[in-house]
């Protein structure tokens, strides 16, 4: 009696055995599915992109204003070095000219590139006549820019050398904010270069006025 009693124990016991087979082969597919399933883990993958930022090297708001003011003030630099090729007498302020141009013209590039790759706004052409209403350091009013263009000779080298040096004393300015409240690399070297190269230039420019 006990033998033919157990047979039905066994034959659930079997049963449920199968069930609990069927039970895990269906979470075993489930789960290589479960890409989907990890997929909403997997798209915390993500995590590369919250990586992405500090892959473009760490800046911060110090850097984007000095970015975004120095395009402006060494487009109005250029501007205003353009316009020595036909209009300045000496030839130390022409040869001064071309290279500030020659300088500046590959920044305005550079600071372009930063700000693109941050996700900021590149300040439009024009901008420097916005930024000169509000006298951002050492930029010339539209004013300013007319009497230059109206001048020649002598006078256009007296006001281009006066007013350079106002121009670059506002560049160094702008330099020494990004230096000591930056914290991206290449901007901080870049300001520094600029102090340097514009300290220098404003020393000869100077000179050139008293001579």
């Amino acid at each position: 009696m006990t033998a033919y009693s157990s047979l039905p124990r066994r034959a659930a016991a079997l049963a449920a055995a199968a069930g609990a087979a069927l039970v895990l082969a269906a979470c075993g597919s489930g789960s290589g599915d479960g890409s989907t399933g990890h997929g909403g883990h997997s798209s915390g993958s993500p995590k590369p992109s919250t990586s992405a930022p500090a892959a473009q090297g760490e800046h911060n708001a110090a850097d984007v204003a000095f970015s975004q003011g120095m395009i402006p003030h060494h487009r109005q630099a250029v501007e205003m070095a353009d316009l020595a090729d036909t209009r300045a007498a000496s030839p130390e302020v022409k040869k001064l000219a071309a290279e500030i141009r020659k300088a500046q013209d590959p920044e305005i590039r550079t600071l372009s590139g930063w700000l693109t790759s941050w996700g900021e706004q590149v300040p439009e052409e024009g901008a420097a006549d916005e930024h000169a209403g509000h006298s951002m350091s050492g930029m010339m009013t539209a004013g300013d820019m007319g009497k230059l263009e109206k001048s020649s000779g002598k006078e256009f080298d007296t006001a281009f050398l006066t007013m350079m040096v106002e121009h670059h004393e506002g560049a160094v300015e702008m330099a020494r904010t990004e230096q000591a409240e930056g914290s991206y690399g290449p901007a901080k070297d870049m300001a520094g270069d600029i102090i340097t190269s514009q300290s220098a230039e404003i020393t000869r420019m100077n000179e050139l006025l008293k001579g």
